[in-house]
């Protein structure tokens, strides 16, 4: 079997003790857990614990910090700019978002930039905590790593990575809408999660349309992304062709150029070993502020309505609004998170590199 599964309270306990051996508080710890945990509940095998064992090789050569406070770099009130401090981005992100919300509660919006961020992960989290607090969000994020891994569009080696656009609506007595993708044609957590798979079974490929070989030819073959360890390599394909690649670009200049963080060009990636950096522009209001609640909230339920109410097309089972898939993956992943056998050959020797007393993660599974 390809995959084991894992009761996402295990998983989570486990998380929370790997990264306190590590040197994390315990908050840090549990927010970190908290985050990747949701990603996997939420479907998102890409940005979830996985993760965690390159987060282990950032932070053994020395690339992320642990326990950093965010610092505000400029500050014009509702306008503010702050920095991550190279430290644990769901730690320093939570941080920026906390003071985004205080500043949106006040002013009604705060436009925030954040910089110098360790991945932060799935960006969807960052709009579920604007949303918790009756707030709207939309975020640009860029982020530069070791090399380039998405091609431009017409272009035929990397140029940046997989920048995500992100919008998080609240409605009353209604569940949100999270609109939360990649700019790539897939994330290339995504590509590692079938490399992984690649290594039991053969045959793991990604979907036609996403890749793109190191002569710039199409490919279902995620190896193209990781061999031979030093290149040539291939690259992911952008969203919806030149439409993905002019908002990867809108996210590389509002997240990074314009908050004075790192796009990708080669000079900032010459020093990157295992670190991931991001860089984010965030908008988040109060949209009671802009019209009645009631009105919205019914105009919003009318055209969520006669959305789903188009006759259904293909093998789909129903019309989802921007949101739906992950709540429907959390119900599913409640008593099991399925984790590949290669992913969890990486946790269990991330874990011996911390603390080779730590229980491995591939003991509490189970299936």
């Amino acid at each position: 079997m390809a995959e084991r599964l894992i009761h996402p309270d295990k998983v989570h306990h486990w998380m929370c003790a790997l990264w306190e051996r590590a040197g994390s508080n315990p908050t840090e710890a549990r927010l970190t857990a908290d985050h990747l945990v949701r990603a996997n509940l939420s479907g998102h095998d890409s940005h979830g614990i996985g993760m965690a064992a390159r987060y282990v090789k950032s932070l053994k050569s020395n690339e992320l910090k642990l326990n950093q406070t965010v610092t505000i770099a400029a500050d014009h009130g509702p306008m503010v700019t702050i920095d991550g401090m190279h430290g644990m981005g769901q730690s320093v992100t939570h941080q920026a978002m906390e003071i985004a919300i205080a500043r949106a509660k006040q002013h009604g919006v705060c436009v925030m930039g954040l910089r110098n961020s360790h991945h932060l992960g799935r960006v969807g989290h960052w709009a579920e905590q604007a949303v918790a607090a009756g707030l709207a969000s939309v975020h640009f994020t860029n982020a530069t790593g070791r090399h380039a891994m998405v091609a431009p569009w017409g272009g035929g080696r990397g140029r940046f990575l997989t920048n995500p656009f992100t919008v998080g609506i609240p409605r009353r007595n209604d569940d949100p809408i999270l609109l939360d993708f990649a700019t790539s044609a897939i994330a290339q957590g995504k590509v590692r999660v079938a490399y992984n798979k690649k290594k039991s079974d053969p045959n793991a490929q990604v979907p036609p349309g996403c890749l793109i070989d190191a002569k710039g030819q199409p490919t279902r073959d995620p190896a193209v992304m990781f061999e031979p360890a030093e290149g040539p390599w291939g690259a992911l394909q952008t969203a919806a062709g030149h439409k993905g690649h002019a908002l990867a670009v809108v996210c590389e200049l509002l997240g990074a150029a314009l908050t004075g963080g790192m796009t990708s060009q080669p000079a900032h990636r010459d020093a990157i070993q295992w670190a991931v950096w991001n860089n984010m522009l965030a908008i988040v209001f109060d949209p009671e502020r802009i019209g009645p609640a009631e009105a919205f909230a019914a105009e919003a339920r009318a055209f969520a309505d006669w959305v789903r109410s188009a006759p259904l097309s293909g093998d789909t089972d129903r019309i989802m609004l921007p949101g739906e898939p992950e709540r429907r993956a959390r119900v599913e992943r409640a008593q099991g998170l399925p984790v590949d056998l290669g992913t969890l050959a990486e946790l269990d020797e991330a874990a011996r590199t911390i603390d080779p007393a730590l229980p491995t993660l591939s003991s509490l599974a189970h299936g």
